[in-house]
């Protein structure tokens, strides 16, 4: 990684290009141009086939400097650093302070580049770039231009690691009114890029934004915790607290009821459901076990007497004899 200083005092952080890489795309450069030369010098000996040596001689080295070395100028002229090669391998050329090139940086690396390229075959650009610490060959030092990788590996470093289980709602209680967006922010992108970071630098920059929130809130960081595990925590209560706002303001009035409770689990004691927005939570008390009513068996039929009261037979209830004053249910 190589820090580069604008002009308006901008720490730009840019991956200079290697030797291997920038070697194939070269080799890819010069193969794309040493075919068109070779179309463009087959055509002209065709069409000029009546002229003399001479002639043949002059059109034969302006094709050769054309081709070879106004080509890629041109190229990378128009195309802000990108020939054909650079784009394969995913490079650039841009200026010592980051900024895009220009006709005149194009043209010091192309003549300079047909001394130590073409015409050394390459030994001298390849020395040159092993030397360098930041793998510049001479006409790179000569223009003031750095080839830099445009693809980098995909990192880690939108990451926002979560904080240690044993801090987890340690700060539920705390007041997170008067910490403001931009502090938040800050914090959010400490945590996200503190892989990236020298680790003196990372230790400081937490100390600091760990102070910052600490004077806002009240509650410094306990005794013996890192300043980063403690800005995780307070960043991931404050995210669970917006969560759980967004959970409840998007409650339908009037709907079903979800039993889920202020730490989003199903079920216990206490738990709540969210009403219409500004509406204070509804309290629902523990549902108790609700058991089937229970069956009472019927009892048998009692035949009638000839003299029209029921005969009490075998299976009829002492109290449902006749004279008992028992009511047969209707």
């Amino acid at each position: 990684m190589s820090e580069l200083v604008t002009g308006e005092a901008v720490a730009l952080e840019l991956r200079p290009a290697r030797l291997p890489s920038r070697a194939l795309a070269v080799l890819l450069d010069l193969a794309v141009a040493v075919a068109v030369y070779v179309a463009v010098t087959v055509a002209l000996m065709v069409s000029t086939a009546s002229l003399d040596m001479a002639a043949q001689t002059a059109i034969s080295i302006a094709a050769f400097v054309l081709v070879l070395v106004g080509g890629p100028i041109a190229v990378e002229t128009l195309s802000h650093g990108r020939s054909l090669g650079k784009m394969a391998c995913g490079l650039r050329v841009v200026r010592d302070d980051g900024g895009p090139i220009r006709f005149r940086h194009s043209l010091v690396r192309g003549l300079i580049g047909v001394i130590e390229i073409l015409m050394t075959f390459g030994v001298v650009a390849c020395i040159a770039s092993l030397v360098s610490a930041r793998g510049r060959r001479l006409g790179d030092v000569f223009a003031g231009t750095l080839v830099v990788r445009e693809r980098v590996p995909v990192s880690t470093a939108g990451f926002m690691p979560p904080p240690p289980p044993w801090l987890a709602g340690r700060f539920s209680g705390l007041d997170l009114s008067a910490v403001p967006d931009a502090l938040w922010l800050a914090v959010r992108q400490y945590l996200t890029r503190m892989g990236q970071l020298d680790p003196h630098v990372g230790w400081s920059m937490a100390e600091r934004l760990a102070a910052d929130v600490a004077a806002r809130t009240g509650a410094p960081a306990p005794e013996g915790v890192p300043p980063a595990a403690y800005l995780a925590a307070v960043l991931h209560e404050r995210q669970d607290r917006e969560a759980r706002r967004a959970f409840r303001g998007g409650a339908v009035p009037g709907g079903p009821v979800s039993h889920m409770g202020d730490t989003g689990h199903i079920g216990g004691t206490g738990q709540t459901a969210g009403g219409p927005a500004g509406s204070p939570p509804v309290a629902f008390p523990e549902a108790s076990p609700v058991l089937p009513p229970a069956v009472t068996p019927a009892a048998p039929p009692v035949a009638p007497s000839p003299e029209g009261r029921p005969e009490a037979s075998e299976d009829t209830p002492p109290d449902a004899r006749p004279g008992t004053g028992f009511v047969p249910p209707a």
